[in-house]
């Protein structure tokens, strides 16, 4: 049988703050991946997951902002103590404080599985930008990967459409 990990939820929220790190992985398992979101008070990135997902939050409250099948962006308020059920496929873009943490959990990544994360100009809503990623290990943060290359590139961050320019972090 098995080892069946107990984890306690705030003492991993606290060793996120104590260590610095945004995401620590509890566990990644043939079709499941489970890990805490410290959050990033910069998120601006709508992320299309190729499994449905499912984010609890364990403290504070989440802004999960997401685009429509028509592409109109929409929020939904998620308090401190419920949950939402994204399936996959939704641009969705979890914003919430640093000091307030997610549970979130995923189906692992299949072979050949592509995480997206688009950008949108904040005055057009015109596509700034797309960075796609294999993940096949998420404690390596993809998502810090993907703010790194877009923030580190202008024309990344500027819009073919209108010219506006989304400042660095």
């Amino acid at each position: 049988m098995s080892q069946m990990p107990i984890v306690s939820l705030l003492d991993e929220a606290r060793r996120l703050v104590e260590n610095g790190q945004r995401v620590r992985v509890l566990w990644q398992q043939s079709d499941s991946l489970v890990f805490i979101a410290r959050g990033r008070e910069y998120r601006s990135e709508f992320h299309i997951n190729p499994s449905d997902e499912t984010m609890y939050m364990i403290k504070g409250e989440m802004r999960l902002h997401y685009r429509t099948a028509d592409g109109k962006e929409e929020v939904a308020v998620i308090p401190e103590g419920a949950m939402i059920y994204t399936p996959a496929g939704t641009p969705h873009s979890p914003r919430f404080p640093p000091d307030a943490f997610a549970l979130i959990s995923e189906r692992k990544r299949r072979e050949g599985e592509v995480d997206r994360f688009q950008w949108y100009c904040s005055k057009c809503d015109n596509l700034l930008h797309e960075e796609t990623f294999i993940v096949r290990d998420y404690a390596e943060d993809p998502v810090s990967k993907a703010y790194r290359r877009f923030f580190e590139n202008e024309s990344f961050r500027t819009c073919k459409k209108c010219s506006a320019v989304m400042p660095a972090i």
